[in-house]
């Protein structure tokens, strides 16, 4: 009898308890985790932080002035964008303000390497360009002239937003 006793008292190995694997498992998935995050972070590149604010608030000002010469003029646009092309119908109040070279700037939010800039010719009241295939999600179109005296800004969503309509006031 004593021979049983003593056997039914002897403890399983550690590994093949819940507990010990259950415990290791929580620093395990952190270390995994952390792992997925480093790469994440490796491969992508967040930008630089300007510490020129006084020269970046300036600039803000420059651009609402550029904007509201765009009201001015009276000026709108309707972009047509298509998986490998764009066209920029350009009106104004002044059909004679309307340049012959406009410059498109194709913008993502959050990915730099992913800009386009583009100078567009008008043929026949249209400007039309080729560009890169645009990726799924927002994208920022600014219109300007050549010397950059006035700015047009828009924003879409794509794939499902393919003609944007923009005009100074943000409407």
């Amino acid at each position: 009898m004593n021979t049983l006793a003593s056997s039914a008292a002897k403890p399983e190995p550690w590994y093949k308890q819940f507990w010990p694997w259950f415990l290791l498992a929580i620093p395990g998935a952190s270390i995994v985790v952390g792992m997925m995050f480093l790469a994440v972070s490796i491969k992508t590149w967040d930008g630089l932080v300007v510490d020129d604010y006084y020269k970046e608030g300036r600039a803000i000002v420059m651009t609402i002035d550029r904007l509201a010469l765009a009201e001015t003029l009276g000026l709108s646009a309707a972009l047509t964008i298509r998986e490998d092309a764009l066209k920029v119908d350009l009106s104004a109040a002044d059909p004679a303000s309307v340049p012959d070279t406009i410059r498109l700037t194709i913008a993502h939010p959050t990915r730099g390497g992913m800009d386009q800039e583009l100078v567009l010719r008008r043929h026949g009241g249209v400007y039309a360009g080729v560009i890169e295939p645009l990726h799924q999600g927002r994208w920022l179109f600014q219109l300007e002239d050549e010397s950059r005296s006035w700015r047009l800004n828009g924003a879409a969503y794509l794939p499902t937003e393919t003609e944007i309509r923009i005009d100074p006031s943000g409407s």
